[in-house]
This record gives C-alpha cells, sequence and structure tokens, in this order.
C-alpha cells in the first residue's frame, strides 16, 4: 500500500486535474445548467463509471500499452477533440444551442445522461494522462503490490474528482435560474461556451505527449 504521504500528494494532483477545466467538468456544468443538479448527478455517475474503468485498465496494464503502441494515445486524443468540435459546432451554427442554453432543448433522458458522462470521460485525454504518465510516478514496487497501489491511487482519484464534480453540480444548478431570466446572458454564454469547446478542440487535436 502507498504510505499517507503518497496518498495525499497524489490527491492534491487529483484535486488540481478537478480544478482545471476539461471535458468533463464543461458536460457537467452544462447538464446541470440546463436540467438542474439532479441531471447533473445521473451525468456524474456516468463519469465515475469511466474513472473506475480507467483504474481497471491502469491496474492491469492495457494503460502501458497504450504509452508505447504507437498512435494508440492519439487516436484516443483525437477521437476527444472530435466531440469536443462536435459540441462547439453545435453551439455556434445557425439556430444552434449550447448545452448551457436553458430550457432550448428537450432534456435528455437518465440513460442517455448516463451514458455520455460515460463517454466523455473515456474520450477525456486529461484522464487518461493522469493514468498513463502521473500515477505511475506514485507507485513504488517496494511497498507492496503495483496491483494494490494502483488500486488504492485510484480509489483516492475517485473520492477527490466525485466530491469536487458533485461540488459543481451544484452550484451549477444554482445558476439555472440566473440564466432563465436573463435571456441576453444566456445568449452571450451560449458562444463564449461554443468558442470554449472550439478552442478545447483544437488545443486537444494539436496536443501530443512527444
Amino acid at each position: 500500500m502507498p504510505d499517507f504521504s503518497t496518498l495525499i500528494a497524489f490527491a492534491a494532483v487529483s484535486l488540481g486535474m478537478v480544478l482545471t477545466p476539461g471535458p468533463n467538468m464543461i458536460y457537467l456544468v452544462s447538464r446541470s445548467v440546463a436540467q438542474g443538479h439532479r441531471a447533473g448527478l445521473v451525468s456524474l455517475g456516468g463519469v465515475i463509471l469511466g474513472f473506475f474503468v480507467w483504474m481497471l485498465l491502469a491496474a492491469f496494464g492495457v494503460t502501458a500499452m497504450l504509452l508505447v503502441v504507437p498512435y494508440a494515445y492519439d487516436a484516443l486524443r483525437l477521437a476527444g477533440a472530435l466531440y469536443l468540435g462536435w459540441l462547439a459546432f453545435e453551439a455556434l451554427r445557425p439556430g444552434g444551442a449550447s448545452p448551457f442554453t436553458v430550457g432550448s432543448f428537450p432534456p435528455d433522458s437518465a440513460p442517455k445522461l448516463f451514458l455520455i458522462g460515460f463517454v466523455t470521460n473515456l474520450l477525456n485525454p486529461k484522464i487518461a494522462l493522469l493514468y498513463l504518465a502521473l500515477l505511475p510516478q506514485f507507485i513504488d514496487p517496494e511497498r507492496g503490490e503495483v496491483l494494490t497501489q494502483t488500486l488504492a491511487l485510484g480509489g483516492t482519484q475517485i473520492v477527490v474528482a466525485t466530491v469536487g464534480d458533485a461540488m459543481f453540480v451544484f452550484a451549477a444548478g444554482a445558476i439555472s435560474g440566473f440564466l432563465a431570466r436573463r435571456p441576453f446572458w444566456a445568449t452571450a454564454q451560449r458562444w463564449l461556451m461554443g468558442c470554449v469547446f472550439g478552442a478545447l478542440a483544437v488545443r486537444m487535436a494539436l496536443d501530443s505527449r512527444r
């Protein structure tokens, strides 16, 4: 098992990742603003399941394969960029709407919210890098089985991310009433988030670990 100081250090890294804007944060906030915190929590459930998948992949060495197999990481990165690009197009096209625009589209069902949250996390290169590059640095083979340490560190990350993302969900839900009463801000926010989605897509497409 990792010692206490190692767990605290990795928890701090995980918190920094939660506080850094990325696909997970944007999706959770957008769902919460559009449909309320209940929809955000359902979406968060899908995101959490994605964290467990990443943790198990790391624990059983599949992420090591992504690290060494040519183009495997790039395929994941480009898939995420395409997804963000689609969100940007939906926000900026004539007659389009950002997911943040309250009441501009029919609410999604709970299964769809959960599924999109899950897929968003699986296609999130930021989380891939967390498990590919950062987590292995906190593992010390002299302290026991690598599998046990990976599960302990991954569990720590999941707890930190769940608490942090839940706070964003509840805070975003309170914003929905504000935007509903102020159409100008809802429109401005649609353009702002469309540009954010587009910028993240371009950055993700051009990013490289080499």
